[in-house]
Formats: structure tokens, sequence, C-alpha cells
């Protein structure tokens, strides 16, 4: 296959970006996408150029570090998939491809199509996570739970963090991101007595970030690798609310 790529190439965070034109002749159809970048950066070695900087890491759909915008949609036009995912079988010889960084101001460009997501951790610090005693650990079937909302805890706890729903949402959103995080644990017995905590201390982090607001338009929950559902967005509304009418030390 011949592509014809449009890579956006900036050199810093501080700096101006454009895209720059590419052009590979021999692109297998079984190549992932990130093999064909792989194939553009060796090229682009062997003539002493700067390759082109991209995160990745597990390139099974696991880690979620991979983050492309590809013609206008967040991991390319695959659904369900990531980035490392895609397969060039997708596109048609002689293709152009745009190929773009994750767009968010709490994104802020680290080089080429690389972004700072460290928001995200900073969102997780904040009151993802149950708080235990130290010791050994409990056994696995002491605290029953029932097989309806250990599915529902493990659908959320899907989400890899990958940012697609910010990069796909108009309004640079992370609520998809916050409120299956918020979801994984609040529905389970281990997690519901920091909810109201957990709920209010990971919106507020999620503000100050500089993350929109949600409209709820549903882009985030369809362009997910793991198909997250917008259901956790309201969970995410009602326990914030009832953190609100309830809590002593809201936040935010």
């Amino acid at each position: 296959m011949k592509i014809n790529l449009k890579v956006w190439r900036q050199k810093n965070s501080n700096t101006a970006g454009k895209l720059v034109e590419y052009h590979l002749d021999e692109v297998s159809e079984d190549m992932s996408f990130l093999e064909m970048f792989d194939v553009l950066n060796d090229s682009l070695t062997r003539k002493g150029e700067d390759p082109v900087t991209f995160d990745h890491d597990c390139r099974e759909g696991i880690c979620g570090m991979c983050s492309m915008y590809i013609n206008g949609r967040a991991h390319g036009p695959q659904t369900g998939a990531t980035t490392c995912q895609l397969h060039m079988r997708s596109f048609n010889d002689g293709d152009t491809i745009v190929v773009e960084p994750w767009r968010a101001r709490a994104f802020p460009v680290v080089k080429d199509l690389m972004v700072d997501r460290s928001a995200f951790d900073r969102i997780i610090q904040s009151g993802g996570y149950v708080s235990v005693n130290t010791g050994s650990a409990p056994d696995a079937n002491e605290i029953l739970v029932p097989r309806t909302i250990a599915d529902e805890a493990m659908d959320a706890a899907a989400c890899i963090g990958c940012g697609a729903c910010v990069a796909a949402c108009k309004n640079a959103s992370a609520m998809l991101f916050v409120s299956a995080k918020v979801s994984q644990l609040a529905i389970l017995p281990q997690g519901h007595s920091e909810h109201k905590e957990r709920a209010e201390r990971m919106v507020a982090q999620m503000d100050a970030e500089g993350f929109g607001a949600c409209s709820f338009t549903g882009a985030c929950s369809v362009e997910c690798p793991k198909s997250i559902s917008l259901d956790h967005i309201a969970r995410l509304n009602r326990e914030y609310l009832g953190a609100k009418l309830s809590s002593e030390n809201v936040q935010g």
C-alpha cells in the first residue's frame, strides 16, 4: 500500500506545531498502525531526521498509552479498539491519513503526538482508592458481592485511562474517566464507606486540572476503546449530589 501521512510535529508545549507530510510506499495491510509509524521513524532516522515521538507500551490495547487522533477520531476509525489494535487494512491504498495528538488544555503536548496525561494520575490520587488497614490479605469470599454488581464494577474497571473520552469530547470533559473510576469502587461494599468523599474530591480535582464540563452528548462513550457506558456518568452525578447535600467537608 501507498500511504500519505500528515503528522502533527511540535517540539514542545511552548512552541507552535504544524502538520508535516510524509509518504510511505511499502505498507503492509497486516501492519498495525504503530508498526507503520515504526517504519516511518526508521526511514526518518536513516535520513538523519528527528523521528516522530508518540506514546506506546504494551501494544495490546491494555496499557492506555497510545493516544493518536486519526482522521478526526480518537484512536481512528475502528470502534472499540485502541490505536495499537488498529491495522492498516482499515485503510485503502493511496489514502491520506491525518494524525494529531489529543487536544485538551489539561493534556499539554510534550512533543509531537505525545501528551502529558498526568492530570489523570492526580485525579486518582485525590480519591480513586479504598483505604484499608495493613496486614494480611482478607479471604476472597469474606465479603459477598452479587454477580451483577461484580460484573458492573468490572465493566467500569475496564477503563484504561487512555484519554480518548477527553479527546472526543467537544468540551474536553473527563467525566467518563472519573465516573468509571468512581463507579468501580462505589458500587462495591469495600468502597461504600468513602463514596461521598471520593466523589467530591475527584470531581474537585478534575475541575482543578482544567477539564471541561460534561454536556452528555455521548461522544466519549462512542470513542472509548473499552465501551465504558454513560450510566457511570449518571452514577457519578448522583454520588456527587449526595455528597453536596450531606457531607460536612465538601470540596469544590
